[in-house]
């Protein structure tokens, strides 16, 4: 952690943010997690994916 992290941290500390900044905070954090629950569950589409895949398999 730097010291740009730790001041941010200190501002928060002595000014914090309002109910609805917080409300946001928490929503955008639930909508991460739940994301992230969903492709560990499923995975992630191969279409998505970096690597190109081949379609058929050519004996």
């Amino acid at each position: 952690m730097n010291i740009m992290w730790l001041l941010r941290i200190a501002r928060w500390a002595r000014n914090p943010p309002g109910p609805a900044q917080r409300r946001m905070l928490l929503v955008v954090i639930g909508l991460a997690v739940v994301i992230g629950g969903i492709e560990f569950l499923f995975g992630w589409p191969e279409a998505l994916g970096l690597e190109p895949q081949r379609r058929f398999w050519r004996p």
